[in-house]
Order: structure tokens, then C-alpha cells, then sequence
């Protein structure tokens, strides 16, 4: 069983992969011209990886059960309950990772989360455009690492063009982009599932991997203008011109408690101004959540008083707690308790 390890303040390491995602094949050494020595290039943090844009195998017998939909005119997964209307139920949002909305894996997941007493929300971040991986990429299959120069360049090409296909594929998809689709989602599913809002005090979140900076940024307050240097809806644009009316100059937070899972793309600066309880899961020594970003925000939480948890996770890849299939036992029972911690998170606040 691989016990995490519990974070009250600074906690020790947190994200990387498994035998999946192998570390970076060291950069290749460059001679200088004029003092013929060799000197590594640095290789620059990556953003995502396989586990972020690639599904693992589907458990077995395992099928979806929810509806895709449209809320607020943005394509959705719903999964609710078996017995809601009739027994009352919370309000859940669930935000994916590059892999998106029509993720098999991603749709059971919301489902577990709905036989827990949750109306599931999952919103397609992405506009029909998840991120590109390697079953879909059209640069040639990887070769097989060897020791020659040509096999250490070939494979250094297929790195580099899928880092720009990532790169290009995230620069479609920023904060200005996402925050308004999660706002559109969130006031139709106000409407929508207004009982269940009720029934909750609020809506609670979840995240995974790129999902996971969302939920940070959701359960924040802050002032109007630095909502990604601009309102994050229009409903937001309208209240701005009502400030001298003596309206608050700050927005959020949006969700009663969040729960996030390998966060990618998160910097010290996204904890700023956090208010809702947050419950974190970290994978150890994770370069896409590095130490000095989780500790960072673990120090402004603990200054501020922000309610949290934070939970590093020995032995398992980045992407370990979406639903997958994984032959390592320890994996398998890492992933069960990693949706039990963010599972309870919810359920106490």
C-alpha cells in the first residue's frame, strides 16, 4: 500500500510519473566554437505530459453512465445520482484534464463521484479541442533509445515536436479562455440544479491535472482586475459599471470547497487571495507541481488561514488518480485513496 505522506504546513515532495513517463533523456551537449569544450543545454520544466493528454486503459466492465448535454450553451458530461430528485443531493463540478470531455475515463469518474450523493457538472473545457497526445500527434513513432548519436537525436526531434504541439495546444487555451466557460457553466447550473445548490450551501469542485489550477482559481477572492487581467464573464463586465453603487470590488470565491489532483500550470501566485477549504493531492518529486510551488502555497494558506490539506503521494505517476487501469497494486490502491481523500474533503465542508 503506498501511504501518503500528510502535509500540515511544508510537505515534502510531490509530483512525477511512473514507468510510463520516463525522465528526460539528458540534453544533448553542444560544442563551443571557440573553446571547443562541450556545455549541456538546459532543458526548460515541461508543461504537461503523457499522463496529462493520454487515458490509460479502462478498468474492465467499467462503462459511463451520465449524459453529455449543453449548459449555458457549453457542451457537458452530467451523471447524477440514481435516486435524485427524489433524495437530495450537492452540487459537484468537475474539471478534466487535456484528455477533456469525451474521456471515457473522465465521464466514470464523475459517475463515482455522483454515487457518492453528488449531481456531477463536467464542463468541456476545451471547446471540442483536447490536447493533442501520442495516439494522435502525426510526428513519427518514437525509435527506440539506443547509444548513437542518431538515436539520441531522433529522439530528442519526436520531444521537441510534441512539446510544441503541447505548447500550441495550451496557447488555445488559457485562463482568458476557460473562466469564462466555467462561468457560463456555473450560472446555468445554478438555474439548472438550483435544489441541489441549496441542499449544498454552495457548489463544491474537483480538479485533475490542467483542471486542478482552476479549482484554485475558483475558490479565490480577489479583486475584479486581476481576474487574468480581465473580467472573467460578462456578468462580471456589468458589475464593474456598478461600482459606484458601493458593490464589493472583488469577485469569488465561486465554490464552498475544492479538491485538486497533479495540478499542472500552477504558479505561487495562483494561491493568492484563496478562501474556500482545499484539499491538495501531490505526487512526489512531480516536475509539472514542483516543491517550491507547493510549498509556496502551502506557506501563504497557513499565513492566511486558508483551511487545507495536502497529501504527497510516494511511487505513483502524475495522472495516478483519474480513473485507470494500472497493473501495480500500489498504483491501484494509491488511486482509491487519493479519490477517498478528495471524496471526504467534500463531504466535511
Amino acid at each position: 500500500m503506498a501511504d501518503p505522506e500528510v502535509a500540515t504546513r511544508a510537505p515534502e515532495s510531490d509530483a512525477q510519473e511512473d514507468n510510463d513517463n520516463k525522465p528526460a533523456a539528458a540534453a544533448p551537449a553542444i560544442t563551443t566554437p571557440d573553446t571547443g569544450t562541450e556545455t549541456e543545454t538546459a532543458t526548460p520544466p515541461p508543461a504537461m505530459c503523457d499522463d496529462c493528454t493520454s487515458d490509460r486503459p479502462t478498468p474492465a466492465g467499467i462503462a459511463s453512465t451520465g449524459e453529455l448535454t449543453k449548459l449555458g450553451g457549453i457542451d457537458v458530461y452530467i451523471s447524477k445520482p440514481a435516486d435524485y430528485p427524489h433524495t437530495p443531493a450537492r452540487l459537484l463540478l468537475l474539471l478534466t484534464g487535456g484528455t477533456g470531455l469525451q474521456s471515457v475515463n473522465n465521464q466514470i469518474q464523475a459517475d463515482r463521484f455522483a454515487t457518492e450523493g453528488y449531481v456531477v457538472v463536467m464542463p468541456d473545457l476545451f471547446e471540442g479541442d483536447p490536447a493533442p497526445n501520442s495516439t494522435s500527434t502525426t510526428v513519427a513513432d518514437e525509435p527506440a533509445t539506443g547509444g548513437s548519436f542518431l538515436d539520441v537525436f531522433k529522439i530528442k526531434a519526436v520531444e521537441a515536436a510534441k512539446s510544441f504541439m503541447i505548447d500550441m495546444w495550451l496557447a488555445r487555451h488559457t485562463s482568458e479562455k476557460v473562466m469564462p466557460i466555467l462561468h457560463k457553466v456555473l450560472d446555468a447550473s445554478k438555474d439548472e440544479f438550483a435544489d441541489a445548490v441549496s441542499y449544498g450551501g454552495g457548489v463544491y469542485g474537483v480538479g485533475y491535472c490542467f483542471g486542478a489550477r482552476y479549482i484554485l482559481l475558483l475558490a479565490a477572492e480577489r479583486p475584479v482586475e486581476v481576474h487574468g487581467g480581465m473580467p472573467w464573464s460578462s456578468a462580471a463586465s456589468a458589475r464593474l459599471a456598478d461600482e459606484e453603487a458601493g458593490r464589493p470590488k472583488t469577485l469569488g470565491p465561486y465554490i464552498k470547497a475544492g479538491a485538486l489532483a497533479h495540478a499542472t500550470l500552477v504558479s505561487p501566485d495562483d494561491f493568492r487571495g484563496l478562501k474556500s477549504p482545499v484539499s491538495v493531492v501531490s505526487v512526489e518529486n512531480d516536475p509539472l507541481f514542483p516543491d517550491e510551488v507547493r510549498t509556496a502555497g502551502e506557506d501563504y494558506m497557513t499565513k492566511n488561514n486558508v483551511e487545507h490539506e495536502v497529501q504527497v503521494y510516494p511511487g505513483v505517476p502524475h495522472g495516478f488518480a483519474v480513473v485507470g487501469d494500472y497493473e501495480d497494486a500500489n498504483i491501484r490502491s494509491a488511486q482509491a485513496t487519493a479519490f477517498d481523500q478528495m471524496l471526504k474533503w467534500i463531504k466535511e465542508h
